[in-house]
Order: structure tokens, then sequence, then C-alpha cells
């Protein structure tokens, strides 16, 4: 974990060390604290929650030095961050149903992969189903995947009515025991609307068939777009009922802060963070932890 958020270490925390160090605290050292932290993606209406937090306690701990700042601001950090942490649900019914969302690039196919092979090495039997038919290198990537961490598959061929899929998907979810089934969908935004709509429709039919919500519905972002983030999340979430994030490609940003913005703007738990190439990279997502290794 340490390794994976170094880049955003040595943007973010190394930035407010040399800004507080040998500082009084006064007004003026909070506003160039607020500008950091809007620099970092926290985005401002995060940044300024996150001074007026400091800013407070400051004032009623009667907090002079620049430098004790640094350990106030990792408390609140941890505290905003708490309060929109959530692990993956978990659930006794069969199969387990996480439909996945996001833009092409975001990582949707790596981020099913490594949760297709962290149920595996549960014991599960997992199915991936290609719901995104418009792109055949979609489907390949997946199957690829599949065969790599021994998950059963089930696409139809490219341009098929990605609903089609996701009918057959729960079906054969059903008729072949499987524990969990991951659906993966497509995201090209050059077609909004119609995008949008097909989502809504894929998630209204995997619900009927499974007659019941789904466990999860998992928007996949990637750390390094930043802001962008935010309207992502803002547009998936009038499609379908997001349950929560997966912020991928952490460990290449030093720009750590939309993980804050988006649990504090979107209200949306981030369930599952990418650190690194490796299987056991996608992590769930642990506050302490995550607050612990870029400040120390």
């Amino acid at each position: 974990m340490k390794a994976g958020l170094s880049k955003t270490r040595q943007g973010f925390v190394d930035r407010v060390e040399q800004l507080v160090s040998g500082r009084k605290v006064d007004e003026e050292l909070f506003e160039d604290l607020e500008e950091l932290l809007i620099q970092a993606d926290c985005g401002v209406p995060t940044a300024m929650e996150l001074v007026d937090r400091l800013r407070d306690r400051a004032k009623a701990e009667k907090i002079t030095e620049g430098d004790e700042l640094k350990l106030l601001l990792k408390q609140e950090i941890r505290e905003m961050l708490e309060q929109y942490a959530q692990p993956l649900k978990e659930s006794s019914a069969t199969p387990y149903v996480i439909m996945v969302v996001g833009v092409n690039g975001a990582g949707k196919t790596t981020t099913i992969g490594k949760l297709a092979y962290r149920f595996k090495q549960e014991g599960a039997k997992v199915l991936l189903a290609a719901g995104d038919t418009f792109r055949a290198a979609a489907i390949d990537q997946l199957k690829i995947w599949a065969d790599r961490v021994g998950a059963s598959f089930i696409s139809h061929q490219e341009g098929a009515d990605p609903a089609a899929v996701a009918y057959d998907a729960v079906n054969a979810a059903r008729a072949r025991g499987a524990d969990v089934l991951i659906l993966d969908t497509a995201g090209r935004l050059q077609t909004k609307a119609n995008l949008m709509a097909e989502l809504g429709k894929v998630y209204r039919v995997v619900e009927r068939e499974l007659g019941r919500e789904l466990d999860e519905i998992l928007l996949v972002v990637d750390a390094t777009t930043g802001q962008n983030a935010l309207s992502q999340g803002k547009l998936f979430g009038e499609a379908v009922p997001l349950t929560g994030i997966a912020l991928t490609k952490l460990d290449g940003t030093a720009k750590g802060g939309i993980i804050l913005a988006l649990g504090n703007e979107l209200k949306l738990p981030v369930k599952l963070i990418g650190v690194g190439e490796k299987y056991t990279d996608l992590r769930d997502f642990d506050p302490a932890e995550f607050a612990q290794a870029l400040f120390d």
C-alpha cells in the first residue's frame, strides 16, 4: 500500500510539510493549505470543508505551530474517508451479482479480472459476462482474464444487445451453480444518451431476472483523471443506482485527493482501490491504512 501511494505522498503530503514547516498558524496558512488541497484534486467544496474543520480544531485545541497541523490534517482526512468507506456487501443469496460500469479506459476489465481472482481464491465459482458488446476487444480481454483466473465466461457476438447478454448471464449463473456473477458493461461516452439508456435497461433486466436488487453496482474510476471522476460519477449515477466506487491507478497519480472528493461530494463509498499491477493489488479500501500509508 505504501509503495502504491508513493506518488501521492510526494505530490501531496511532502508539499503539506513544506507548507506548514516552521510557520505560525494564521489565516494565510489556512488559505495556502486550501489551495494545495484543491491542486491535489480534493475539489473546491471538499478542500473548503477540510480547512474549515482544521480551523475549528486548531482554535479549540489552541494550536499555534504549523507543524502540529499535519497530524490534525491526517486525522481529519481519515475521519472524512471513514464516513463513506464500506466493504463490498456481504450476501448469502446466490448468485452474488456485481454490475461494473465506467468509461472506457478506466480499468473496468482489469478490475473485473482481479475481483474474479479474489473470489476464486475464496473458493467461489465465478462467471464473467461480457456485456460490452460494442468492442470486440472488450469481449476478448474479458475472456483472457476468465481463462487466467479460472472463471467461467459468457458472451454474445460483437454488436449484440447487452440486455440479452445480461439476461443470459443471470440464467447461466443459476444453471451452472455460479456463486458470483460479474457483468461488464460498455463505457463509450461519445454516445452518452444511448449509453445511459442502455445501462438502465441492462440493470432492469438483471434485477427482474434475479427477482431482487443487485448486490453491487460498482463505478470504476481512474484516479489519474482527477476531477473528471466526479462528473463521471454524477453521470453514471443518473443511469443506475451505484453502490460504490472502485478507484484504479491510484499508484499512478500524485493527486490522490480525488478519493476524498468522490466520497464527500458523491456520497458514494470507495470500496476498492487499485494500487499496482499484481492480482492482489486491488484492495478493500481501509481509510486508516490509507491515511497511515499516506502520511508515514
